[in-house]
């Protein structure tokens, strides 16, 4: 049973007039519009399924937009170590309206507006889970992956990890900020790097660097960014960066790692590794800077990241993963979106077109992050 009023709460007359008003006009469908797939690589079906029903912890977002993400395309293929559910509905960077909520739900009223993340929710009740960690979670229920996403009209998450959007937020443009923003937001800060210091966003015109290079900027950081193909400089160039590294100029990785290094001095303070090549994860332990930090963000399947021991001992470097970021993590990142500081490059498709977007992202084609209209 869904209630919008638990036995805990009190309600003013004006209030309780609302919620009659909502619930006249809010109409819950049984079907909807959605893609899934039933094995992993298998055709993605754009069809009618059911509409979820959301558990007592748990809100029914209808969902408008939804960002994809690199982990979409791996959670399809099945080529991570980590098995998804099957049949599987993709997505994890949904933004919608809530419109109905579970009993034991207390911070959402139906109206508001919710955003869907890669973590759903998690046992928050272990070690991790109470020391800020919940992503970490052993018991962590992943959207898009163990859990029906947000490429669907309607999807339900757990009230405690959704995130709250402010009224009157873009929907389209706050999407990638779900996952790609509050990502990269969060490897930032895992760098240690300081105002005025060098960031090095390896991948910076994709999805995930388009969005960290302007979080750097905000946090007063230098950036230099690496990546190649068409159109990417400039990308990088209006979002803010100072310095743009086209690895494809480049034969002998030692004469990148050189540039990058005469570039930012002595090499960035920290390196955010949003790429998915394993040759440009390893070559970040080359040109960081001595004290500097590596930080693994992007997940290229069966990949091994290779540092040189003498090097990497005698220039005391570090290198370290960093996962998606918390609650905390998320409330930040997208204050700085709300304040305007953050701005997404977007380009909007139909949910019936993720297969050909799935496409361009096997291929490299992507500048920036594509978003897809649940209602086309």
């Amino acid at each position: 049973m869904l209630r919008l009023i638990t036995q805990n709460q009190t309600v003013t007359r004006s209030g309780f007039k609302q919620f009659l008003r909502l619930q006249s006009t809010i109409s819950i469908p049984t079907t909807q519009k959605g893609v899934i797939f039933y094995e992993n690589g298998g055709k993605l079906h754009y069809k009618d399924i059911p509409v979820p029903k959301p558990k007592p912890n748990e809100i029914l977002i209808h969902v408008k937009y939804s960002g994809v993400c690199h982990t979409d395309l791996h959670a399809w293929k099945g080529d991570w170590p980590l098995p998804v559910k099957l049949p599987l509905v993709g997505g994890h960077e949904g933004a919608g309206v809530v419109v109905a909520k579970g009993e034991n739900v207390t911070n959402f009223n139906i109206g508001d507006l919710a955003g869907i993340k890669w973590l759903n929710g998690s046992c928050m009740s272990c070690e991790l889970c109470e020391t800020g960690y919940e992503s970490n979670c052993e018991h962590a229920d992943l959207s898009g992956y163990t859990h029906d996403g947000s490429f669907q009209q309607y999807a339900t998450a757990d009230a405690v990890q959704a995130a709250q959007i402010p009224k009157g937020t873009n929907l389209a443009e706050v999407a990638p900020v779900l996952c790609a923003g509050i990502t990269v937001y969060k490897a930032i800060k895992e760098a240690n790097v300081r105002p005025g210091q060098w960031v090095c966003i390896s991948g910076a015109a994709g999805g995930l660097g388009s969005l960290a290079v302007q979080y750097a900027k905000c946090m007063g950081l230098r950036v230099i960014g690496i990546d190649g193909g068409p159109g990417k400089q400039e990308l990088f160039e209006s979002l803010g960066g100072e310095t743009f590294i086209d690895f494809t100029k480049y034969k002998d990785p030692k004469d990148m790692v050189k540039a990058i290094q005469e570039a930012t001095h002595g090499g960035p303070h920290g390196v955010i590794n949003v790429s998915v090549s394993d040759a440009a994860i390893s070559l970040s332990t080359e040109y960081v800077r001595t004290c500097g930090t590596v930080v693994l963000v992007g997940l290229p399947a069966h990949s091994v990241v290779k540092s040189d021991v003498f090097s990497h001992v005698v220039k005391s470097i570090n290198i370290k993963g960093s996962y998606v970021g918390n609650r905390a993590d998320t409330r930040e990142a997208l204050d700085f979106f709300s304040r305007g500081l953050i701005k997404s490059p977007i380009k909007i498709v139909g949910l019936s077109e993720l297969p050909k977007v799935y496409e361009l992202m096997e291929t490299g084609k992507i500048l920036g992050r594509y978003v897809v209209d649940t209602s086309k």
